[in-house]
């Protein structure tokens, strides 16, 4: 069965990941919103905002990726919505490994 995985930014401007088995993210979204689960991260954090998806045709894969973005830190969780590969790179290094490259003039 097929999966998302989704980011939420949150009224309180932290993010949310999760994952969903079925076919509209939306539909996810939407019982994100209507507080159905009132001892869930986004209960206290509404409205929530889809802001990232993307859809796996296995949910091991799904659960899989859920996890490494939920170790990421926020730089990185924004950099990976905006689709700054690059950056993305740059932040996976180690901190002692980001050196500042010098601009060519």
């Amino acid at each position: 069965m097929q999966a998302f995985v989704y980011i939420l930014e949150c009224a309180d401007g932290s993010y949310y990941v999760g994952s969903h088995r079925g076919r509209d993210v939306d539909e996810r979204v939407s019982q994100h919103n209507h507080g159905i689960h009132p001892n869930a991260y986004t209960f206290k954090r509404r409205p929530v905002k889809l802001v990232w998806s993307d859809w796996f045709s296995r949910y091991d894969d799904a659960v899989a990726f859920e996890r490494q973005l939920k170790g990421w830190g926020r730089a990185k969780k924004e950099a990976f919505i905006r689709s700054e590969f690059d950056t993305l790179k740059d932040l996976s290094k180690r901190p002692n490994a980001r050196i500042n490259k010098p601009s060519s003039s």
